[in-house]
């Protein structure tokens, strides 16, 4: 699989490497793609954010991440997967509040936004425990803790 992933940084904070970024993309497409794949990944500050989830999913506030599926016509054979939106703000502020670390905070969100573009989800609580289980296999396979360590199930990232 050759995987191309661009990053643009629009959120005025620090945020994780760019090879770290691409290399928690490639652990979960490993194995679960093995076509060509492009992924865009924008990291964004609160307004921005704020608009996005009130655009597309009529909810009030920022969230921390959002995923954006590739919709192209089935004839139209591109690599593009779709687009991920990360509030870095946010991301910062949970990770405080949790008492994460915050490396694996943001692990969490980009593996929970790549399975979304991979057409996982957790609306129904069978999806929930199925992609939480998921993202703990990846996240511990990347020496990374549990993301759900602690918290009653359904605490979900809103993508």
């Amino acid at each position: 699989m050759n995987l191309q992933v661009d990053i643009q940084n629009a959120s005025g904070e620090s945020a994780p490497d760019e090879e770290d970024i691409r290399g928690w993309i490639s652990t979960v497409l490993s194995g679960r793609r093995s076509a060509d794949t492009e992924i865009s990944v924008r990291l964004v500050d609160i307004e921005e954010m704020t608009k996005l989830n009130q655009g597309y999913r009529d909810k009030s506030g920022p969230t921390n991440v959002l995923s954006f599926p590739s919709d192209l016509p089935p004839d139209l054979d591109l690599p593009l997967l779709g687009d991920i939106v990360i509030c870095a703000p946010v991301v910062c502020d949970e990770a405080k509040s949790q008492q994460k670390i915050l490396q694996a905070h943001w692990a969490h969100m980009t593996v929970h936004g790549t399975l979304h573009l991979l057409g996982y989800d957790h609306i129904e609580e069978d999806e929930a425990l199925a992609m939480e289980a998921l993202e703990t296999e990846i996240l511990t396979s990347l020496n990374y803790p549990c993301p759900y360590q602690g918290e009653q199930s359904k605490e979900h990232a809103d993508a």
